[in-house]
């Protein structure tokens, strides 16, 4: 399979699974879509993100040499919305690297609080946040209080979310 061609003919549940049942359990073909997703090409980038976010739930040990430089791509302004959901998704999934974890923290508080983000994109990073946040009480009452801050006239998903956070122990 040309991974490549497959993300050109279009974006789709079926070549998402295709292309994920090809890489399998293989780093090297891995490697191969990663470097499709982070040569910036706007629509192959946004293509390759899902089954990226795929594998990386099925398979975490993949994506962990990736992790740093996935990380660097949620600040940014000028990447796609879906490039920064699925980010954020496969984070849920994977175990962080505790020097990691402050900056990813950062970032989904910074997502959380932003009202022109899309609704996956801020719940996603609720549930990133929540789970760095752990036991660590200062982390989960600044998480509570942006939540907090931010349920007035939000979705269903993020007071679904919301709710979760700030009832928890």
């Amino acid at each position: 399979m040309n991974i490549r061609e497959t993300l050109a003919s279009g974006q789709s549940k079926r070549n998402t699974l295709a292309i994920v049942a090809y890489i399998g359990d293989d780093p090297k073909r891995f490697a191969d879509l990663m470097s499709i997703f982070f040569e910036g090409e706007y629509r192959p980038t946004q293509r390759a993100a899902w089954p990226i976010s795929v594998c990386a739930e099925k398979r975490p040990h993949l994506i962990k040499p990736y992790i740093t430089k996935l990380v660097d791509q949620l600040p940014s302004r000028d990447i796609h919305s879906a490039v920064k959901r699925n980010v954020v998704r496969l984070l849920q999934h994977v175990d962080i690297p505790k020097r990691l974890q402050g900056k990813v923290y950062s970032h989904c508080i910074d997502l959380i609080g932003d009202p022109n983000e899309p609704i996956a994109v801020r719940a996603f990073s609720m549930t990133v946040a929540a789970k760095i946040a752990g036991d660590e009480s200062s982390l989960k009452d600044e998480l509570r209080l942006v939540v907090s801050q931010n349920m007035s006239g939000a979705s269903a998903g993020i007071r679904a979310r919301a709710r979760n956070i700030l009832s928890a122990p």
